[in-house]
């Protein structure tokens, strides 16, 4: 039974990739004392809102480290480009009426993530949700720090590796906003996504949610409380090191 029936099954899915190129190997790398993989499968068992969790892995040496753990995980190809092919692939064999995409570097996953992901969808027509916080100044125009724009209902306007709103006046009192990399896809959106060519946005940010936008699929996105940090390099690594360790 699932844990909210309005809403259906809830699963989700930790896209494992051991072949990430910017930190080679990132998802076993030590963290605290455990593989990175570990820290991003307890913080999903934290989250009640989820029915079921499987991480979907890249390779055999993945798989072994889920099957030591007794981790449930799904082989998918080597060569799916994405994290959201992932989880289509997983969604081929695992029945559900909403997919989370729960990256394999988001060691710092909170349940109020899920919780706010999944707020949108008591709205009619919304395909799929992702997650915002304040873009502190620092981040506006790192382009490694996505911006979002929205409708005044939540509704993504725009993604873009550029600071927007641009402050034309440079008056100083534009809200920036960072995208956090968690999404919700309803069973259908999902299956279209995966059918669809990558788009002329798309390729120019090397953003993947612009495909979303290209193609008129309804994306909201949700304010949530909690920052997150994707381990994509070294320091990232070290920085989510030192929060855990602080942690009682």
């Amino acid at each position: 039974m699932p844990h909210n029936p309005t809403l259906g099954r809830v699963l989700g899915v930790i896209p494992a990739r051991l072949a990430s190129t910017r930190l080679p190997r990132k998802v076993l790398l030590p963290l605290a004392g455990e593989p990175l993989l570990h820290w991003v499968y307890q913080a999903a068992l934290a989250c009640p809102a989820l029915d079921q969790i499987v991480i979907a892995a890249d390779s055999e040496e993945v798989m072994r480290l889920c099957h030591d753990r007794h981790w449930p995980a799904i082989l998918t190809s080597p060569n799916l480009p994405s994290g959201t092919d992932r989880l289509h692939a997983v969604s081929q064999s695992i029945p559900a009426d909403i997919y989370i995409n729960i990256q394999g570097d988001e060691p710092l996953l909170h349940p109020s993530h899920i919780d706010d992901l999944l707020r949108p969808f008591a709205l009619p027509g919304v395909d799929v949700t992702t997650l915002k916080v304040p873009c502190t100044p620092e981040n506006i125009a790192n382009p490694n720090a996505v911006k979002v724009v929205t409708a005044a209902d939540g509704r993504a306007l725009y993604f873009s590796r550029s600071p927007i709103p641009y402050d034309r006046d440079q008056t100083g009192h534009a809200r920036h906003w960072k995208h956090l990399g968690l999404y919700a896809y309803r069973q259908a959106a999902l299956e279209r996504f995966a059918h669809l060519p990558p788009g002329e946005l798309e390729q120019t940010e090397r953003l993947e949610q612009l495909r979303l936008l290209e193609n008129n699929l309804t994306l909201y996105v949700s304010e949530t409380q909690h920052d997150t940090i994707g381990v994509d390099t070294a320091e990232d690594l070290n920085r989510v090191e030192a929060l855990l360790r602080l942690e009682p």
